[in-house]
């Protein structure tokens, strides 16, 4: 779900302070080895009845694509106004189990932090957070998929959807960060965040940080060409023209760390992330970013891009991509129209 306007809560402003001490891509195809490292993208999918009736399809074909290896679910597995029910999540994870390659699934606001609005079914949050991570993460340490993979995670911490894994020379990390202001966005009634919900928060932000530093570790110590990063939210929504404050302050310390890390790596880094639902590729911390003021980065991050995948009822496709160690850009990717 996109970012909602709400007034900042000076309370949450600990968030910022708590985490921020923890120490142009274009899309082409062809010119890889057969033998090159493929994975897909999706995300911001099945919405709405139509949908879900043709997920089933949409994971066939991923199934029949003899490039893919790998695919990526970035969150958001129902439209924000549908219920958070146990049934509806029992009937996505029996399709995830279809997928023939390792699925790794990275969790969405839909499915959790805007459970609490009428329409969702009234459902406190944090009760559904537990819910999904019950039901798609069984087995701590391991993808979903017909043929699951291990990853490395961080179930001893409680966030078992935070992984990390290495694939053809390429560092990944998949992070639970989520829009709705990364779920500081008040519930339902409420004027500011409630404590529970905002312990919540600390919590998973500080893991996302220990995350993506530990990702970039490993890929400086293994000499890795590139490290790609998984999320729901889009941290930089292109549409938001004058973006406050009050709507991305718990985006902050990640970013941070996410541009002190990549401004560090000798690579490229890429961030693919769903939740504006519109394809877009950018270097979001470029020379000139409004972005940079708002989150407090002093230097600009040339070597980091970013893709959003199309998604919501409109996607009509997957985002198939290629890593080739053997080029200076490492990554290329085409979008793959679905089948009719």
């Amino acid at each position: 779900m996109r970012v909602r306007r709400t007034p900042v809560i000076s309370a949450c402003v600990a968030l910022v302070a708590l985490t921020i001490g923890i120490p142009s891509a274009t899309a082409s195809s062809g010119g890889h080895t057969d033998d090159s490292y493929t994975f897909a993208v999706i995300g911001d999918i099945p919405y709405g009845p139509t949908q879900i009736a043709a997920f089933p399809k949409v994971v066939q074909q991923l199934n029949a694509d003899p490039k893919v290896k790998l695919v990526s679910h970035l969150g958001d597995i129902k439209d924000g106004s549908s219920q958070c029910t146990d049934e509806y999540f029992a009937q996505v994870k029996t399709q995830f189990d279809k997928f023939a390659d390792p699925l790794v699934y990275t969790v969405g606001d839909n499915e959790w932090t805007d459970c609490h609005r009428a329409n969702n079914g009234s459902y406190n949050p944090l009760e559904r957070l537990a819910k999904i991570r019950s039901t798609f993460f069984p087995t701590p340490g391991q993808t979903l998929g017909q043929h699951p993979a291990k990853v490395t995670t961080q179930a001893a911490q409680g966030i078992p959807e935070d992984v990390r894994f290495t694939r053809d020379d390429v560092a990944f990390a998949a992070v639970h960060v989520v829009g709705s202001n990364n779920s500081l966005a008040p519930w339902t009634g409420k004027t500011a965040p409630t404590p529970e919900q905002t312990a919540e928060v600390l919590g998973r932000t500080a893991a996302v940080i220990q995350n993506i530093r530990d990702t970039f570790a490993q890929a400086r110590q293994e000499h890795n060409k590139s490290v790609v990063i998984l999320t729901q939210a889009d941290m930089f929504d292109p549409t938001v023209t004058n973006p406050t404050y009050a709507d991305y302050f718990a985006f902050q310390p990640i970013v941070q760390a996410l541009a002190q890390e990549a401004s560090a790596f000798p690579g490229p880094v890429y961030l693919f992330n769903g939740d504006s639902h519109v394809y877009n590729s950018d270097q979001p911390l470029a020379a000139g970013s409004k972005w940079l003021s708002l989150y407090g980065v002093t230097k600009p991050v040339t070597n980091l891009s970013r893709v959003t995948i199309d998604g919501s009822t409109a996607v009509n496709n997957y985002l198939r991509v290629t890593i080739d160690p053997h080029s200076k850009a490492v990554l290329s990717w085409t979008r793959v129209p679905f089948s009719s």
